[in-house]
């Protein structure tokens, strides 16, 4: 099978000729590998090592604004943004992190009821659409790519998670919902409004081979209870969208998700990426497999085994397949990044050790 092909059968849980392996190596990984590795790129260090392939295609959603803006600034290894309304602004500060070269917030934009509102404002005021020049280049790299790798567009974070992670931050994002529900409650329905019409937008017009939630979920940031009142339904509808246009939702996870086992596995949804195993996360494979027999899982691994011999992440990752009833839609990864502490020689040494691996179907 080609790649592509081997993600999609993968993905309906239909025959593999083999599992499918994706190490989730990045610019922050590169960078810290030899002078060696550094010049191949990761394109070529992905062929190096015999991974299948999935590749993010150019973004092709604009937003329009009429009475609110979006200002950014950059002051050193701080990342300002300016959330603009005529009822005042809100600033969000951003950190640079060089080992990881990821930006991680400092300042949440959102501090006090007030907040809330003006956050209201600013999100009313977004309609968003395609940009068809932008949509041209993300149909131009989905040819080049052919069968090599799968291609996805993400529809962006469902309110609940974003306002946990972006705008509130996790203690006030829980204060503020408890104390001001209402207006929280509004909020979440005006960015609910963005996200269903760019689901609506890829639906129609974008080329990737499915699409994803980028959701981070973990009963460690919200409840299973919020996670059923503010996430399910918004997931569902999503899935429906995309459904109805012959195209996957798969949902990125990368938390402790074993006591929300149950409410997933009746979303519309063909798979989750990030499954990540103890002690980073906590389900193994048997657990997804159990509870959600009919969703493919993209992961199994945690960024602590990859810190370990490529002889130990081997054993573990056979131990965790040989007690799975049939080896149909899996596909294994890093589950998170991968660490940078891992080699190359390493990935690629369970890399082939997985494609040798006699699967059950």
């Amino acid at each position: 099978m080609k790649t592509k092909e081997r993600w999609l059968a993968a993905l309906k849980l239909q025959e593999v000729d083999r599992l499918g392996f994706w190490p989730k190596i990045n610019d922050a990984y590169l960078a810290s590998q030899s002078q060696t590795f550094r010049n191949m790129g990761l394109e070529n260090l992905h062929r190096w090592i015999g991974s299948d392939r999935h590749i993010w295609l150019p973004g092709f959603i604009k937003e329009k604004r009429t009475t609110t803006y979006l200002e950014e600034k950059m002051q050193g290894n701080l990342r300002n943004l300016t959330y603009g309304t005529k009822y005042g602004n809100l600033v969000a500060t951003m950190r640079f992190d060089p080992s990881s070269q990821a930006w991680h917030p400092v300042e949440f934009p959102v501090k006090d009821k007030q907040d809330i509102n003006i956050m209201k404002e600013w999100f009313e005021d977004c309609i968003v659409d395609a940009d068809a020049d932008k949509l041209k280049e993300a149909e131009l790299e989905y040819r080049r790519i052919g069968m090599d790798a799968v291609a996805v567009h993400s529809a962006g974070t469902t309110p609940m998670m974003t306002w946990v992670q972006h705008l509130a931050g996790i203690e006030n994002a829980h204060y503020f919902l408890a104390d001001y529900t209402f207006e929280v409650e509004e909020l979440f329905e005006l960015m609910y409004r963005k996200i269903r019409r760019i689901t609506q937008i890829l639906a129609e017009h974008s080329p990737a081979d499915f699409i994803y939630l980028v959701e981070n979920t973990s009963t460690t940031l919200i409840s299973p209870q919020q996670y059923k009142k503010y996430c399910y339904n918004q997931i569902s509808e999503c899935a429906t969208i995309l459904k109805e246009a012959k195209k996957g939702l798969v949902l990125h996870m990368c938390g402790y998700l074993k006591d929300l086992l149950c409410v997933l596995a009746t979303l519309p949804v063909c798979g989750f990426e990030a499954f990540t195993s103890p002690p980073v996360g906590n389900t193994t494979l048997y657990d997804g497999r159990k509870h959600c027999p009919d969703k493919c899982l993209i992961g199994g691994t945690n960024a602590v085994l990859w810190t370990k011999s490529a002889e130990e992440i081997i054993n573990q990752i056979e131990k965790d397949l040989d007690i799975l009833p049939h080896h149909r839609g899996i596909v294994i990864s890093s589950a998170g990044v991968m660490p940078p502490f891992c080699r190359p020689e390493t990935i690629k040494s369970v890399c082939e050790w997985v494609k040798g691996y006699k699967v059950k179907l």
